[in-house]
C-alpha cells in the first residue's frame, strides 16, 4: 500500500513497480526529479522547457517517452500531449507501448479514474473514445495523446506537453543541412504552434552535430531571443568531479562499465564519441584523419584480400584550373586479423585516355584477384563512360560506383579505424602527398585521396563485413552501429 502511494507521486517509483527488473541509479532519479518538476510546472501554466541529453542506450526513452506519458495521464487524465519522433513508425510504438502500461492491471489499482477506450477505435461517438496507434483519449476525461513523425502535419489538434525523442534518426540525416535545417522548420512552424498556453516540452536525445536541434535551441537560449531550458547533460564519461562520481568513471557501470566504453569509444572514433556519449559534438570534418594515427611499415602480409578503387577527376572541370583535381587509384588490404593497408597509390593528371591507360596498367600489375571499382559519375554520360571501361577491362573484376552522401560521411567509417590504429601504409615516395592530404580534410584544395582511401575501405567492408568486427584491436565497428536505433 505504500508503494502504491510512492507510485502515485514519485515517477521512478512507479516505473519501478510497474517493472521491477528497470535498472536505475543516481541519473535516472535526476531524470525523474526533473519530470516531476517539469509536471508541477505544467499544471501551473508556466511553460516548462526540458532538454535531456544523454547517450545511446541510457534509459532515457524508456522513462520519458513510455512510463512519463501514462504517469502524466495517471495523475491528471486532462492533459493533451503529442510525442514526436524521428519516425512516424517510432512514435507509434512508443504509443502502444504506453497503452500498454496503462491496460496493466497494476496501473488500473494505482490510477482506476484513468482509463482508455476499446483497441482500435478509429471514429470518436458518444460511447466510443479513439484508440489506436495514431491517437488515444482518456475516456470520460478531455485528456488525449498523439503519435507524431518529426516533419509531419499535426493539426487539429492543440498540446499541453510536446514530447520530442529522438528527432535525428542516424548519422546521414544528422550531417544533412538542408534535413536539419528542415526539423527546425517543423520544430517553430508546426510543433510549437500546437502548443495550449503555458503548455510545455521535453526534448530528449543524443547530440549528433553541433546545429542539431538541440544546439539550435541552446544557441538561441545564450543569445537572449529563444526559450529558457532547464538542461541536464550526462556524459558517457564523466570529464570532471560531479556530485555522483569522479571523473574518468563511467554514467552508469551496471549498464556499460568503463571498460565497455572505451572499446566503443575506439571503435566509433572521437567524432562520434564526443557527439553521441559526451554530449559535445565538434565541427564537422575537424580532426577527421590526424597523421600519426597511420603507422608505415615495409611489409605486408602475404594473406590478404585486396581492392583498388579509383577516383576519377572531371577533366572538362579541370583544365579551367590552375590547381586541378587529380585522378587517384588506390589499393588497399586487408588481412585476416582485420587490419588494413594502403599499399600503393596511383595520382596523375591527365586525359581519358590517360587514366584509361594506368587502369589498365595498374590492373595488370595487381592481378586478375584484385577487383577494381571506379567513381560514375552522374547522368547519361556518366553510364556511357561507365560501360565503356567496364568494356576496356575484359577478364578483371571491375565494377562502377554511383555516390551518394557528403564526402565527409563516407569518411567517417575509415578515420574510425585508422584512429583505433587498425590502418596502415606501405612505405613509398607516395606516403608524404597522402597523409598532407587526409589532415587538412575537408578543408584542404583537393580531396581526391580521401575520396578513393573511403571507396576502397568500403569496397572490403561490403566484401566480408564481418572482418570489420574482428580487429584485434577494436570494439564492434561503427558499421551499422550509428543507423540502429536499438540503441535507444
Amino acid at each position: 500500500m505504500v508503494q502504491q502511494v510512492l507510485a502515485q507521486k514519485s515517477l521512478l517509483e512507479f516505473i519501478k513497480l510497474c517493472r521491477p527488473d528497470y535498472l536505475a541509479n543516481w541519473f535516472h532519479v535526476e531524470i525523474c526529479t526533473k519530470l516531476e518538476r517539469f509536471y508541477q510546472q505544467l499544471i501551473a501554466r508556466q511553460s516548462p522547457r526540458l532538454m535531456v541529453l544523454a547517450p545511446p542506450r541510457s534509459g532515457k526513452s524508456e522513462i520519458v517517452s513510455r512510463y512519463f506519458p501514462a504517469w502524466l495521464f495517471g495523475n491528471n487524465p486532462r492533459l493533451s500531449i503529442i510525442a514526436a519522433s524521428y519516425s512516424y513508425d517510432l512514435a507509434r510504438l512508443n504509443n502502444r507501448d504506453v497503452q500498454r502500461i496503462i491496460d496493466h492491471p497494476i496501473y488500473e489499482s494505482l490510477f482506476p479514474q484513468t482509463k482508455i477506450g476499446g483497441k482500435n477505435v478509429r471514429t470518436d461517438t458518444r460511447e466510443n473514445w479513439l484508440r489506436n496507434t495514431d491517437i488515444f483519449e482518456i475516456v470520460k476525461h478531455k485528456g488525449s495523446y498523439r503519435s507524431a513523425g518529426v516533419g509531419s502535419g499535426i493539426g487539429g489538434l492543440g498540446a499541453d506537453a510536446l514530447l520530442i525523442d529522438d528527432p535525428l534518426k542516424d548519422a546521414a540525416d544528422a550531417m544533412s543541412e538542408k534535413i536539419r535545417d528542415g526539423l527546425h522548420s517543423w520544430y517553430t512552424s508546426t510543433a510549437y504552434t500546437r502548443l495550449a498556453s503555458g503548455g510545455g516540452i521535453v526534448l530528449i536525445q543524443t547530440r549528433w552535430h553541433l546545429k542539431d536541434l538541440a544546439g539550435r535551441l541552446l544557441t538561441a537560449m545564450e543569445s537572449g531571443e529563444g526559450d529558457k531550458w532547464d538542461v541536464v547533460c550526462f556524459p558517457a564519461i564523466a570529464e570532471e568531479d560531479e556530485p555522483h562520481r569522479k571523473a574518468g568513471e563511467a554514467l552508469h557501470p551496471e549498464r556499460y562499465p568503463l571498460e565497455e566504453l572505451l572499446k566503443i569509444k575506439q571503435a566509433i572514433g572521437s567524432r562520434y564519441w564526443q557527439a553521441l556519449y559526451q554530449q559535445h559534438p565538434t565541427p564537422g570534418g575537424a580532426g577527421l584523419f590526424q597523421r600519426h594515427w597511420f603507422e608505415i611499415v615495409d611489409v605486408v602480409p602475404a594473406d590478404c584480400t585486396a581492392v583498388r578503387y579509383w577516383d576519377r577527376a572531371a577533366t572538362e572541370q579541370s583544365a579551367k584550373s590552375s590547381d586541378p583535381d587529380w585522378t587517384v587509384g588506390l589499393k588497399l588490404l586487408r588481412d585476416q586479423t582485420g587490419i588494413f593497408y594502403v599499399a600503393d597509390i596511383c595520382r596523375l593528371r591527365g586525359s581519358p585516355k590517360d587514366v584509361d591507360a594506368a587502369i589498365r596498367f595498374t590492373a595488370s600489375q595487381d592481378g586478375v584477384s584484385c577487383k577494381v571499382k571506379f567513381e560514375m559519375e552522374g547522368g547519361s554520360s556518366g553510364k556511357e563512360s561507365a560501360e565503356a571501361t567496364i568494356r576496356m577491362m575484359a577478364g578483371y573484376v571491375i565494377e562502377a560506383d554511383r555516390i551518394t552522401g557528403s564526402k565527409t560521411l563516407r569518411a567517417e567509417p575509415v578515420s574510425a579505424q585508422a584512429e583505433a590504429g587498425n590502418v596502415k601504409l606501405l612505405r613509398g615516395t607516395w606516403n608524404e602527398a597522402f597523409l598532407s592530404e587526409l589532415e587538412t580534410f575537408p578543408l584542404g584544395a583537393h580531396d581526391d585521396q580521401v575520396d578513393a582511401l573511403s571507396g576502397a575501405f568500403n569496397m572490403l567492408v561490403n566484401l566480408n563485413p564481418e572482418v570489420a568486427l574482428a580487429s584485434s584491436k577494436s570494439a564492434p565497428s561503427i558499421f551499422g552501429r550509428l543507423n540502429v536505433r536499438g540503441i535507444r
